[in-house]
């Protein structure tokens, strides 16, 4: 059983979101503002967050980068803005799927689906054999789910872990950013651009000592991305 943690200001949407979630078989914890839901994930096991921006006390901009001190889990977004430059502020500070006001229950139960089946991909649960990839000094090993460039770990959230561990497992190989996304969101890519260079500027970030001239992580203008064969 997986333990969602749903916060927003507004009860009765956390109420209905609650009994959506509970009839597909999740355990609900509820918060009201961003700092009710760091007590909730200082003291429950959680594995997914959805959570509103606008809130009194902490909104969830400022929960989510203190959250994402400490923890990796997916966080989805619930926000009534939905301009371009408000998704990409949610997914540069550490979202991982971001879902507008009004909405679809069914939608957004969709999408807590798909992002508990990335995030226990790169858990303990996984089941694969031991698999390293390796290009320089950039080391992924599959079976831990650990990244190390020179020497050193590289704390990546589920996205990024699968992006990159797509790249590298074909190194030399580009892709577009819609592949991209339909490699890992698994949904047709509409309107993914954002969302795509969102992520890989973060991964860039982690790995590169200079993002700016990545060593690995390459754009191919007018095409998309690769890692290098190094």
């Amino acid at each position: 059983m997986y333990n969602i943690l749903v916060c927003d200001d507004e009860r009765e949407i956390v109420d209905a979101i609650e009994i959506y979630l509970m009839q597909e078989g999740y355990q609900v914890f509820k918060a009201y503002d961003g700092e009710g839901a760091i007590e909730v994930l200082k003291k429950q096991e959680i594995h997914l967050l959805i959570m509103d921006i606008m809130m009194p006390k902490l909104d969830g901009i400022r929960a989510t980068m203190k959250i994402r001190e400490n923890f990796s889990i997916p966080i989805i977004f619930l926000s009534a803005k939905s301009q371009d430059a408000d998704k990409i502020l949610g997914l540069n500070i550490g979202a991982d799927d971001y879902v507008t006001k009004p909405f679809n229950p069914l939608e957004l139960v969709a999408r807590v689906k798909s992002q508990l089946r990335r995030y226990t991909q790169l858990g303990n649960m996984a089941q694969e054999s031991n698999m390293i990839y390796k290009t320089g000094e950039l080391i992924i090993n599959d079976e831990t789910k650990e990244v190390m460039v020179d020497g050193e770990s590289v704390r990546l959230t589920p996205i990024e872990y699968n992006i990159l561990l797509l790249l590298v497992k074909n190194q030399g190989r580009v892709y577009s950013i819609e592949q991209i996304y339909e490699n890992i969101w698994e949904e047709e890519a509409i309107g993914a651009d954002n969302t795509v260079a969102v992520h890989i500027r973060h991964i860039r970030e982690k790995i590169e000592i200079n993002p700016k001239e990545p060593k690995y992580l390459k754009v191919v203008w007018g095409v998309g991305y690769k890692i290098e064969k190094i």
